[in-house]
């Protein structure tokens, strides 16, 4: 299955990341500046020098950045860096009918409002049935195949589990989809390095009923080529066997802020 991209897609160079959403471009002999959607630290994806893909907002479009930073190639691998995508991704799969236990609903509706302050990203209904579906983009990948989530703390993604767990005690079935844009994942984990309480969120959430599932793709300049489901771990292990990862990445995290790296 292949999900082609939404807009044509220009080659570049990937230069510096500025105040969070900020990233600059080397485009031929000119350098620009895009939209970096990704709100997170993109741990090891701030390389200078890295093949960089953008797309170009319509014409008449107000935005004031005219560019979107879509895609990177690091060591070889080609990864998906617009989070607005994942849910557009999983939509997609959703209605082909490709994951177990999301495959029997009429009805399929996005942001509909739920819990105190939160939109569920995607509500499956059947004819007595609700299945609530949250999306989250994973790109940090380690040496050992894990897609860790998150890469910096998320208080807001924690919410969102304590929300779910709460539709499942009322009875309805809820599911986190975690959306992999690059190829070299083998396995999902909550990430006990970055954010302990969303791993333990995670865990309890899994406890109570909540389903967790790995969407994965191989990212290319033609679309994303869905490569089926991932495994969500959750069993406990040794954050110091992972730590070396993330100290070997710090140079190439986070963004730049008046000289200071954030």
């Amino acid at each position: 299955m292949l999900i082609p991209h939404a807009n044509p897609l220009i080659t570049g160079t990937f230069l510096a990341r500025y105040d969070r959403f900020i990233a600059r471009l080397a485009l031929g002999d000119r350098e620009i500046e895009a939209h970096c959607v990704n709100t997170g630290r993109m741990e090891g994806l701030i390389a200078p020098g890295s093949r960089a893909w953008i797309s170009q907002v319509p014409h008449d479009s107000p935005r004031k950045l005219r560019y979107t930073l879509e895609m990177l190639e690091i060591d070889g691998v080609m990864i998906g860096v617009n989070t607005m995508l994942p849910n557009r991704l999983a939509e997609m799969v959703v209605q082909s009918k490709l994951i177990s236990g999301l495959k029997r609903y009429r009805k399929i509706s996005r942001e509909v409002p739920y819990g105190e302050r939160s939109r569920i990203d995607l509500l499956l209904e059947g004819e007595n049935s609700r299945h609530w579906v949250e999306v989250k983009n994973c790109h940090l990948v380690y040496p050992d195949g894990g897609a860790y989530f998150p890469d910096s703390v998320s208080k807001r993604a924690t919410g969102h589990l304590d929300e779910l767990v709460e539709k499942v005690r009322l009875g309805d079935k809820a599911t986190v989809l975690f959306v992999v844009q690059r190829k070299d994942g083998a396995f999902v984990r909550p990430s006990d390095l970055h954010d302990p309480v969303f791993a333990a969120s995670a865990r309890q959430a899994y406890a109570e009923g909540v389903r967790f599932t790995g969407l994965h793709f191989d990212v290319g300049v033609h679309g994303f080529s869905y490569l089926g489901t991932l495994p969500v771990d959750f069993r406990p292990y040794n954050t110091e066997s992972i730590r070396g990862f993330r100290d070997a990445l710090a140079s190439t995290s986070g963004w730049t802020r008046r000289g200071k790296t954030q």
